[in-house]
């Protein structure tokens, strides 16, 4: 079975279009999960990230790694990225202090920052993925609508209505494209700011964890 240009085109038509709402689901499916990955991670607010301090402070006072550990692995606590590393900082507690930093740095970076890294990765892709097939779209249906000006004889004219479905096509992918884009700019720019309260409160938890660790007497 034959298929003339026109049809071929119409088919690429329905694959842009398809395209564009699988990148937009999975756009919208990777900020989701990246909102909460670190929502699992970060503490809820700065009084919640305090009264951790605290704990760990009066803990550290009594020189109680295992109070310490009991803290870091309650429920309320041990998801999150900086009870997580302090754990991690107590079984190796025999590594010594620059071995310790080292460790926690590095896992930090890896289970943590690179993986969020991976997903936004794929967002950036997307964000600049969706304009392009809407170009792509509107190359398309210009395509086809100056092939329909082209067949259309002198002497019947061109009839606007002929056109008019090649033309919307032509200006709705790239509508489309901007509208899926626009909106992944805006969720970046909120999950980057995320990202810098994470690290934020990772650097300053675990400096203070090494400060107290190393002032009970429990590390090398």
């Amino acid at each position: 079975m034959k298929y003339s240009m026109d049809d071929l085109l119409n088919l690429a038509g329905t694959l842009i279009y398809a395209l564009q709402a699988l990148i937009a689901i999975f756009g919208l499916f990777l900020v989701i999960l990246i909102f909460r990955r670190i929502g699992q991670k970060r503490f809820r607010s700065l009084a919640q990230f305090n009264g951790f301090q605290e704990q760990i402070r009066e803990a550290f006072s009594r020189k109680d790694l295992d109070a310490v550990r009991a803290i870091c692995d309650t429920p309320q606590y041990w998801a999150k990225a900086v009870p997580q590393l302090m754990l991690l900082g107590i079984a190796n507690v025999k590594l010594g202090l620059a071995r310790i930093r080292r460790l926690l740095a590095e896992n930090f970076e890896r289970e943590v920052i690179s993986e969020l890294e991976y997903q936004i990765a794929w967002i950036n892709t997307i964000i600049k993925t969706a304009p392009m097939l809407g170009l792509l779209g509107t190359v398309q249906g210009m395509i086809q609508a100056f092939g329909k000006i082209a067949a259309v004889s002198k002497e019947t004219g061109t009839d606007p209505q002929m056109l008019a479905n090649d033309i919307s096509f032509a200006l709705l992918t790239t509508a489309y494209g901007l509208m899926i884009a626009i909106p992944l700019v805006m969720f970046m720019a909120a999950i980057q700011v995320r990202i810098a309260k994470l690290q934020d409160n990772a650097q300053e938890g675990i400096g203070e964890f090494l400060e107290q660790l190393e002032a009970s007497g429990k590390i090398s």
